[in-house]
């Protein structure tokens, strides 16, 4: 099975949830606006990439092929990359690279908020190759983040993304090492992914109100862990706040407002109002 962990998607602190931080639970509406973007990650491997394909694929590539391909994946300025990706698949629609650039561009269009091209470019690359874990867990990031509760389509976007995130973590447990990624870089990756699945199914339960699943998934990837996502420890705040288990969501707030994010006057705000539901009736 050819792996594809070598692009090592990996997201910043990319979405700022938005509330109306002086309601009660029942009260609270939540609603997703982009801000940053999930940044990628990306440490030299166009040659592993290039030596993943088998013989005959090589044999059937020509050099302006294969230099098409480098002067996309070396681009950096992110327009410019997709003007060359969307080149090369137009020019080379045969080629063995077109996953590979599909995958790529997933990830210049997350930048961009471009947000149908995302999903156009990650349908397109998990057409051709349905176990890329990177792909998988960014479009399973991605969807939950930008749902708008009024879109007709949103449940199944939302069953969609649940499905992504399973599906990667799945493939990861059994997924054999890539052809030069050291163990260490491996297992760094790896757990990467996982984090990152776990958030996205953390926020696919929170938008289904199913906040009890939604705690389990975003503890695991916050507790512990000095470095959690903003929004993740928001989010989980949240869910804890309508499990009604005032105190840890005070918690969760007090650390969410910490972080130094856009959500920190929000966070505040909650703290004060689950310490509030907190404390014993008089």
């Amino acid at each position: 099975m050819r792996v594809s962990l070598l692009k090592f998607a990996i997201r910043s602190s990319a979405v700022v949830l938005a509330c109306l931080p002086a309601a009660a639970p029942s009260q609270t509406q939540v609603t997703m606006t982009s801000q940053d973007t999930p940044i990628t990650w990306e440490i030299g491997y166009m040659d592993v990439e290039l030596q993943l394909m088998t013989d005959a694929q090589r044999r059937g590539m020509d050099r302006k092929e294969e230099d098409a391909f480098k002067a996309f994946y070396n681009q950096k300025e992110l327009d410019r990359k997709i003007q060359l990706g969307q080149a090369f698949l137009q020019k080379y629609p045969k080629s063995p690279l077109v996953e590979v650039v599909d995958a790529r561009l997933v990830n210049a269009f997350v930048a961009k908020n471009d947000w149908k091209n995302v999903y156009a470019s990650a349908d397109s690359a998990l057409a051709l190759k349905p176990d890329d874990v990177d792909v998988l867990t960014m479009l399973g990031w991605v969807i939950p983040h930008v749902y708008q509760a009024d879109d007709p389509n949103g449940s199944a976007e939302l069953d969609k993304a649940e499905k992504c995130e399973k599906h990667a973590m799945e493939v990861m447990a059994t997924m054999p090492k890539p052809y030069g990624v050291s163990e260490a870089e491996f297992a760094a990756v790896k757990r990467q992914k996982s984090a990152q699945a776990h958030s996205a199914l953390g926020l696919v339960y929170f938008r289904r109100e199913d906040y009890a699943d939604s705690a389990k998934e975003l503890e695991a990837v916050t507790q512990g862990n000095p470095n959690a996502d903003a929004t993740d420890v928001y989010v989980f705040g949240m869910d804890l706040q309508k499990l009604q288990r005032y105190q840890e969501a005070a918690d969760a707030f007090n650390r969410c407002a910490q972080t130094g994010s856009a959500l920190e006057d929000t966070c505040k705000l909650n703290a004060d109002l689950a310490r509030k539901q907190s404390a014993p009736s008089k």
